[in-house]
């Protein structure tokens, strides 16, 4: 699944850099249509150390606009299967997603959602805040004004999606090298084609048709050693894990005016986050991975008020990611750089937050 001494081609016909669950799924799914293509994946840390190993694991279709829905629908549905063709268990559980408004604005938010959900075939529904506890008797429901619950949308241990990918896709002959920074990246000609000279903190180099740049928000770095300016930065999200519980939790529950959400896992833990647009110490375009107090004492606020036995909880694990925001304030997605006769490409997919 990658190694530090992994032995890298002089040449190939697309270098990927970075080693999340973007650069790796490409990777695999590349390899198995085009087996003639010589690829490699080049990460700077070990295989889960960006914010593919750092996420809370929930895949869901309950975004706010219709291309997203689908496209989300999608994901879910390969998920369902993938445990099999990665031949890894992903620890994949659809208990859904419960979001839950408290303010009108968000009720309406809600209301808005349900019709586009409807208009692209999902099965999201409109509860009550009655019959919102009903689904988690645990909850305080006391000012929920409307919820929506989609019993598709589920939960995953990110992990074994990363080991997953990298295992096909190293057993299908892409080279996988762990441990080893891309520090010069510039444009260069190689047997009369067009193509990039990439220079490794090793002191190696090798040519690539093309490079894709799935670093996430790690990307701005690799962007300017081409010249390349994208208004992506990154944004720092932190999760705490707490001591285990008896299994009591299907749903992961989402409070829309706190930007709080918990799950429980697998092992009984209730893994939980709200979102900081005031992020402490995130004034930079830098990718920041410290923790905070102020994090944890505005979370277990929010928590305690929605999920009163959380009161008696301690914390295990705190933890950060980083998200890659678009100025929208949406994730962002990857760069393709393609060879320097043609254009650059910057796929872009927008999410709805």
């Amino acid at each position: 699944m990658g190694r530090r001494d992994a032995p890298l081609p002089e040449a190939v016909d697309l270098a990927i850099i970075g080693g999340g669950v973007m650069g790796l799924a490409t990777a695999y799914e590349l390899s198995k249509r085009a087996p003639e293509r010589r690829i490699c994946v080049i990460e700077g840390s070990y295989l889960v150390s960006g914010a593919s190993g750092r996420n809370g694991g929930g895949v869901r279709s309950q975004w706010g606009d219709a291309g997203n829905v689908a496209i989300m629908r999608e994901s879910l549905a390969i998920c369902r299967g993938l445990a099999q063709t990665l031949n890894i268990n992903l620890w994949f559980r659809r208990g859904g997603y419960l979001f839950l408004a408290r303010s009108d604005a968000s009720a309406a938010r809600l209301a808005r959602n349900i019709a586009v959900h409807r208009s692209v075939g999902a099965p999201t529904e409109q509860l009550t805040a009655r019959e919102a506890k009903e689904l988690v008797p645990e909850l305080d429901v006391s000012n929920v004004r409307a919820a929506t619950f989609n019993s598709e949308d589920g939960v995953v241990f990110p992990w074994p999606f990363v080991w997953g990918y990298a295992s096909e896709a190293s057993a299908r002959g892409v080279a996988i090298r762990t441990h080893t920074r891309v520090t010069g990246l510039g444009e260069a000609r190689h047997a009369g084609h067009d193509g990039y000279d990439l220079t490794l903190h090793t002191g190696e180099s090798l040519w690539a048709r093309r490079v894709l740049n799935a670093t996430g928000a790690w990307s701005p770095v690799l962007n300017e050693m081409l010249g390349i300016d994208l208004p992506n930065r990154p944004h720092r999200h932190e999760i705490i894990s707490t001591e285990p519980l008896k299994p009591f939790l299907d749903p992961l529950v989402v409070d829309l005016d706190s930007g709080l959400y918990f799950s429980q896992s697998t092992r009984g833990e209730i893994v939980t986050g709200v979102t900081m647009h005031d992020v402490p110490g995130g004034e930079d375009d830098r990718v920041n991975l410290g923790t905070s107090l102020e994090f944890l004492e505005r979370m277990a606020a929010n928590l305690t008020a929605v999920l009163p036995l959380a009161r008696a909880l301690h914390p295990v694990r705190q933890w950060s990611g980083p998200y890659d925001i678009s100025p929208t304030a949406t994730p962002s997605s990857v760069a393709l750089l393609d060879t320097p006769t043609s254009s650059r490409c910057v796929a872009s997919r927008v999410m709805d937050s």
